[in-house]
């Protein structure tokens, strides 16, 4: 039998990256799970294990909370990389219940659907305003026009970051989020520690601000949760607004450009839509499936599993590839092809289980505002130069995508 390795599989190939579709539908006719000698990663493809794995106890984001390195048979961080390390791993992306369940229900009280349905005037005022400047300047890059300052916005606003600091932001976030690419090169890792100890520090004071003048943003209700008696360090508030800056809005970002990437591909669906703005929540839906902005997501093997005769041992990684899950024909009718009236869409891109996105209501809206902003102020808008894909596997996106109107 063919490994992974021998087939059009492979992370860092221009080639793959461009379309990593096709390779995946190769690696589903290989099995259920596969090993990848290049990242040492047990490879899941089929949409129904990537589900039922996500919410898989045996399985966990983090093995910390059960082992010691040594004892898990993993070899610890070079000690340079701590910054990053002490960030990451005190989110609650990247810890597992009791301190997992502690910290989301803090968290989950921002995103309560009435909560963030009282957001949804804000974002569709902004999103209104940014196409608004896209439109009088005749077009533009829509990642940094639209795509990047909404999300970008919202998480601050929440928040509590003053508007003059929000340009730090997305670097800062960009540059941690190298880290969580297969095999990040030294200069990724270094550029990943410093935004880490800038980020840190900047959210530190920050925080000391808020405990003097406290406001109505979730850095001070965090801090009024622990004067309560919910007990929340220093450290993982700190990751904690990390988190959901980076998640709150790398996802967006990179699903609006795919999408509409995606769109002007296919003419005829974007003509459908621009003529039933209805469309729209399905819209959101089926471009999420159809190119998935987190195409991978790990787990570490905290006990041993079999999968479909196959024993994973503990101490292995699990690569759930989700773009693969997302194209599985087994569940998805025609999966390849965009159809924005697709109703039966049980896509992953938000993960499921106790880790399932605490923001994909507020996503769903940021995208769906967005969308609808540019199908009613730019109704004639068009690609004005193919774009460049990022260099990424994990987090897919686009470098950039230049539009004009008329």
């Amino acid at each position: 039998m063919a490994a992974p390795s021998d087939l059009a599989f492979d992370p860092w190939d221009p080639a793959f990256l461009a379309d990593p579709y096709p390779a995946y539908a190769e690696l589903r006719a290989l099995g259920r799970v596969l090993h990848y000698e290049p990242t040492d990663q047990w490879l899941v493809p089929h949409h129904p294990d990537v589900s039922a794995l996500l919410r898989d106890r045996r399985l966990g984001r983090t093995y910390q909370h059960r082992f010691t390195h040594e004892e898990f048979g993993r070899t610890a961080p070079p000690p340079e990389h701590e910054p990053f390390h002490t960030l990451n791993d005190h989110g609650m992306l990247d810890l597992e219940p009791p301190d997992h369940t502690r910290i989301r229900r803090l968290v989950s009280k921002a995103f309560t659907p009435r909560t963030v349905e009282r957001l949804a005037p804000y974002v569709r005022e902004l999103a209104g305003e940014l196409v608004s400047g896209l439109v009088e300047a005749g077009g533009g890059d829509l990642l940094r026009d639209v795509a990047e300052p909404l999300p970008v916005a919202v998480i601050a606003e929440m928040l509590g970051i003053p508007g003059a600091d929000r340009a730090l932001l997305r670097p800062w976030s960009a540059d941690i989020c190298g880290m969580y690419e297969l095999n990040p090169p030294q200069e990724t890792a270094r550029r990943a520690v410093r935004a880490s100890v800038e980020f840190s520090d900047y959210l530190r004071g920050l925080i000391a601000e808020r405990r003097r003048d406290p406001g109505e943003d979730l850095i001070s209700g965090l801090i009024a949760a622990h004067d309560e008696g919910d007990r929340l360090t220093e450290q993982e508030m700190i990751s904690t607004c990390v988190l959901l800056l980076n998640a709150g809005h790398e996802a967006t970002v990179n699903a609006t450009v795919n999408g509409w990437w995606a769109l002007f591909r296919n003419p005829d669906q974007l003509a459908a839509l621009r003529a039933d703005h209805s469309l729209v929540p399905s819209a959101v839906e089926e471009l999420m499936r159809y190119d998935t902005p987190l195409q991978l997501f790990e787990r570490w093997v905290l006990d041993e599993i079999e999968i479909d005769g196959t024993t994973v041992p503990r101490g292995a990684e699990i690569a759930m590839l989700f773009g693969s899950a997302n194209h599985d024909p087994a569940v998805f009718d025609a999966p390849g092809k965009l159809d924005l009236t697709r109703r039966d869409n049980p896509h992953i891109s938000f993960s499921a289980g106790i880790h399932y996105c605490i923001g994909a209501p507020l996503a769903r809206i940021e995208l769906a505002a967005s969308m609808t902003a540019l199908l009613e102020k730019a109704p004639t808008l068009r690609l004005a130069a193919e774009p460049r894909r990022k260099p990424n596997f994990v987090i897919r996106g686009l470098e950039g995508l230049s539009v004009e109107i008329g």
